[in-house]
């Protein structure tokens, strides 16, 4: 995961590329295709699962701004540009929102200008890092952002990527940690509490090939490690079900296996 020509293969599937494709994107390769196929063959759901996890981002990002009063975001895992980034949805808010994009592809990192169109009044960032590492990502983002003020960080389908939970409990710790009380965190996961064995299985298939491997976690494994912080209504739920816009029929959307919440810092 580190910046070197090995990350550029596109003959190997990547997990940015493959959500890009997912998306209706079109940075991505035949490698990224094909692994995409394959897992929608078997769980014709992800595309939803895709795109409620980016809608879910925009609603949170939208909370965060015009409810709790959030100036500053720390993007963790931001994948490859696309409509609605966490800076173009909290500036629509606030002008002079602070953001701070990080991700390790360095495909993401060639696209980095597409997220540095900040307002005039706010500022943004990019910063090329990888979330086992904190101590570098805080060390940078404070570059940008007042550490010492409200922080909203954002861990969006990266937390599935950190295998082990100990390792993932202390990145976590070290992040909230850094930022003061009346900071948020924003968090997603890939579950099995929707489609159960489905979903199992096209992970196992994603983890034959792509890059990074996925690691499946209940919701309340998920929930544990953030044990302390205040759970925002309606708490943790699928990402389609976090504070939804009704269907046209008066329905809400359908449940994914793609587990959220947000929460508060004391």
């Amino acid at each position: 995961m580190g910046d070197n020509g090995e990350d550029l293969r596109t003959d190997v599937p990547h997990t940015a590329r493959i959500w890009n494709y997912w998306l209706g994107g079109k940075d991505n390769f035949a490698a990224d295709r094909q692994v995409g196929d394959t897992v929608r063959e078997i769980f014709p759901v992800v595309i939803e699962l895709a795109r409620a996890d980016r809608e879910f981002l925009g609603r949170a990002a939208r909370y965060l701004t015009a409810e709790a009063g959030i100036r500053q975001f720390l993007d963790i895992g931001t994948g490859l540009p696309t409509q609605d980034n966490t800076h173009e949805v909290a500036q629509r808010v606030a002008p002079e929102t602070r953001v701070v994009y990080v991700d390790n592809d360095p495909l993401v990192l060639a696209h980095a200008r597409a997220l540095l169109s900040s307002s005039p009044e706010g500022s943004t960032d990019y910063l090329h890092a990888d979330l086992r590492d904190p101590e570098t990502i805080l060390a940078r983002a404070a570059e940008t952002l007042d550490l010492t003020q409200p922080v909203a960080i954002m861990l969006l389908g990266i937390m599935h990527f950190i295998a082990d939970d100990d390792e993932l409990q202390r990145i976590i710790d070290r992040l909230l940690a850094a930022v003061p009380s009346g900071s948020f965190i924003a968090v997603a996961n890939t579950t099995t509490a929707v489609n159960g064995a489905t979903t199992a299985e096209a992970v196992r298939v994603w983890n034959l090939d792509a890059q990074p491997k996925l690691k499946l976690r209940t919701p309340e494994r998920i929930a544990a490690f953030f044990a302390g912080l205040e759970v925002v209504e309606p708490g943790w739920v699928s990402c389609s079900r976090w504070r939804p816009e009704p269907l046209p029929d008066g329905s809400l959307p359908i449940e994914v296996d793609q587990w959220c919440g947000v929460l508060r810092k004391p």
